[in-house]
Order: C-alpha cells, then structure tokens, then sequence
C-alpha cells in the first residue's frame, strides 16, 4: 500500500534527526503522531530503553500492567497512531512450580477490549519478550504471529517443548522483501539475544532475517532457566526453528509489526534497530489507516 522508492541513498543519521521532536506536551497533538507504549512482565533497563522510545520522534505516553489491561478502551485509545508492545503479561514468576498459579488467563473485559480496538483499527509493533506474553491465550499469538514458550504446551493443536534463548549473539541481520520498513537499510551487525521459538510462517510477511543457525545445540531451555539453570539445554530437545527476526501480517482492521530486538542496552542504540522501529510505527499508523478505508 505504500511505495518504494529506492532512488535516494539512505541516510540514517538525518532520518532518525528529522524525526527528533522536543518532550512530550500535556495534552495531545493531532499534528504529532502520538504513540503508546506498554511494559511490565519482564525486566529491562528502564533509562536506555525510553531514551530509545524518545528518539522515534512520537510524543508517547507509557502505561503499565495491570493498568494496561483496564486502558484498551475506546475512548482511552482514540488519540493514539500506534502501540509498541514491550511487555510480557500472563506470568508470575515467583510461582515457577505451580502451573495453576504461573500462567495467569488476561481479564475477559480486556480480551474483549483488545479484540475490539483490533476490529476498529490499532496499529501494533511488538518488540523482543512480548512474543512471550499472555501464554493461555491462544489468540494473542495470533495476533503476533508466533510465540516463545516457558513451558512445554500445546501449539496449534501440536505439543511442543519449551522455547530456546541465546544471550549476547553476534549476529548479521538482513532484508528479506522489498518493504518500507526496511528500504534502503545494508546488512548489519548486532549483538543480541535471539529465541529459538515458534514463527507462524504461513501467516505472516518475513522481513528481516539472522544468519545465526536456529537449532537446539546453539540455544538454551526456557524451563531449565525456569529451575535456576541458566544456560544449560540438558536433557531438553527441540526442533530445527525460523531465522526470521522481523515480520509484518495483518489481523482484522490492524497493520502488525514484530522486531526481534530489544534485550538491553546495546540494542537500544544500535541505530539500525531505532530506525526500523521508527518506520515500524510509521507503518503500522498508515497502513491500519488505509485498512480502515478499505474496510468500512
């Protein structure tokens, strides 16, 4: 829906300045794009990471969980372009050992609330843990387009084995389609963590892919680490995964963008991550625009 154009050299550095906007104002601007940004459920460098944030050049507000799960209201949303998920909810880890009390089922009231803002049109980017949050609630990584798992569970009707991670990977990063998100942006270099977790392939639009290699004996267990062993794949097993790290996909009247990145502070400043979450934004606010359109 948008174009292309791959005329011009990309400048990085003018493009992320441009975007560049004094602190947010009080009250909402309609000329700015405006963005919300959710957390809590997972721990990360609080000063690096809303440094990142402001400079995409959006005003932004931030809420947390459990407040989030009452903020997905109508009237709460309508001044917002877009939301960046960097959240995990759905777990408690100080109950690792009782299932009923680990997993934790989302509010009807904010299913209902979530569904609906996508029905209407909410542009989405969801970053790094957030693939992991709400784990009972099947939908919610549909909307994704995939899933990390703490726990061995049901996939798709399939079960399947806890996920992998790999702290600290050095890895090249690169286009996969020809997309405004990624246009004009060169191969690159970046240390991170990476998941070998579920990809719905068939459902959604890869853009940005690893040159890591997504098997078991390159990463660790989710439940080992759960138990207190860290960095340990012992006695776990499982399949070959998907090296792609960047995806956009459609769900109702809502454009969907998911970045891999984003577990500390080197990926925050990695300039190539800032402006592919800027345009990540962008695009998910233009295209959830034109899906409304289309839709009415």
């Amino acid at each position: 829906m948008q174009s292309n154009d791959m005329s011009e050299p990309l400048d990085i550095e003018k493009e992320l300045e441009e975007g560049r906007k004094p602190g947010n104002q009080t009250f909402f601007k309609d000329e700015n794009k405006n963005l919300l940004v959710v957390t809590r459920g997972h721990p990360f460098e609080r000063d690096n990471f809303f440094s990142m944030v402001d400079a995409l050049g959006c005003d932004w507000s931030h809420v947390e969980h459990p407040a989030a799960q009452s903020f997905f209201k109508k009237d709460n949303l309508k001044k917002f372009d877009a939301v960046l998920f960097y959240d995990m909810p759905g777990l408690n880890f100080e109950e690792i050992n009782d299932d009923s009390k680990f997993f934790i089922n989302p509010p009807e009231e904010y299913k209902n609330d979530f569904l609906e803002r996508l029905d209407e049109g909410m542009g989405c980017v969801f970053l790094h843990h957030s693939i992991a949050g709400w784990p009972l609630w099947d939908e919610y990584s549909n909307i994704i387009g995939g899933k990390f798992l703490y726990k061995s569970a049901d996939i798709r009707g399939k079960k399947s084995s806890d996920s992998g991670y790999r702290h600290f990977v050095n890895y090249k990063v690169s286009s996969v389609s020809d997309h405004p998100i990624t246009k004009g942006i060169n191969d690159f270099q970046i240390e991170d963590e990476l998941y070998l977790s579920h990809v719905f392939e068939e459902d959604i639009n890869p853009i940005l892919k690893s040159d890591y290699n997504f098997i078991r004996d390159n990463f660790y267990s989710a439940t080992n680490a759960l138990n207190g062993e860290m960095n340990s794949n012992e006695g776990w097993e499982h399949p070959d995964g998907s090296n792609i790290v960047g995806w956009t996909k459609y769900y109702k009247k809502s454009a969907i963008t998911y970045l891999q990145f984003g577990d500390g502070v080197k990926s925050y400043e990695n300039k190539n991550v800032r402006l592919l979450l800027k345009r990540s934004i962008d695009w998910v606010t233009e295209e959830t625009k034109e899906l409304k359109k289309i839709q009415k």
